[in-house]
């Protein structure tokens, strides 16, 4: 079993849509994915379907301590098995906030897991209580950032946080690589910045992963039928794009 947290502090950089892709891509290839949906707004969960006002159980559980299981849990999706987000988890940072909790979901995968060959974990744009839990509980990082200047300023933050985690539970963890999304290689702006991402990457110790996701309307399309893009537009760039990142993702973990 090996625990990835999608993570950038910064919205709207396909965190989860990396996610989903991802979870989608391993199950394609016969793995057994678990995705836990950490983030308050809850869109991966809707992504797959579901309304986080309408989840009885869900990852606020975890965060709480309760005794649950994955059969209380886990909702079953095209692209592996969901721990959903529910209608209080947008609360649990405030909740969680003086409470001894950064380690709570580590324990619980700890404890219930282990059938999973892959579990990933999607995170909040904060660097709160709920991504200190996905950083905690990982074995590695992976974070999407879009090809411009806005969405490289909060790596360092993020790379401090990481390294605080690393000195106070989980000094294995590791960043597995920054991966680049909505990505239009054609611009020299973007070659610029792609520079300033190689530059960046190395300055935290890690690189940018080879594959670069292209900005791709299907992506949008498929989220909005619920389905991910494989399903979707398996011939489109992005169904093409996120099984070369699957291919490389899993390289890199053996």
């Amino acid at each position: 079993m090996k625990v990835i947290a999608i993570i950038n502090q910064k919205g709207g950089v396909a965190k989860t849509t990396t996610a989903q892709a991802l979870a989608a891509g391993l199950t394609r290839k016969g793995l057994r994915v678990l995705s836990i949906d950490l983030d308050g707004q809850g869109n991966l969960t809707l992504l797959s379907g579901h309304d986080k006002a309408t989840i009885s159980a869900g990852t606020s559980d975890i965060l709480k301590g309760k005794a649950t299981t994955l059969d209380q849990l886990t909702i079953s999706t095209p692209q592996g098995d969901l721990i959903p987000a529910d209608a209080e988890l947008a609360a649990m940072e405030r909740e969680l906030a003086n409470q001894p909790a950064a380690e709570r979901t580590k324990k619980w995968i700890a404890a219930n897991g282990g059938s999973y060959d892959y579990i990933l974990l999607d995170t909040p744009p904060a660097l709160g209580i709920l991504a200190i839990n996905a950083l905690m509980a990982a074995d590695y990082v992976i974070i999407p950032t879009q090809a411009d200047i806005f969405s490289l300023q909060g790596i360092g933050q993020l790379y401090q946080t990481i390294a605080t985690v690393k000195q106070n539970g989980n000094p294995s963890l590791q960043i597995m690589g920054i991966l680049a999304t909505r990505y239009n290689g054609r611009t020299n702006l973007t070659k610029k910045i792609t520079a300033t991402m190689e530059d960046t990457a190395a300055q935290i110790g890690t690189r940018v992963f080879n594959t670069k996701i292209r900005e791709c309307t299907a992506i949008k399309e498929a989220q909005t039928f619920g389905r991910n893009i494989f399903e979707y537009a398996p011939k489109s760039n992005g169904a093409i794009d996120y099984e070369q990142f699957t291919d490389e993702f899993m390289k890199d973990v053996r």
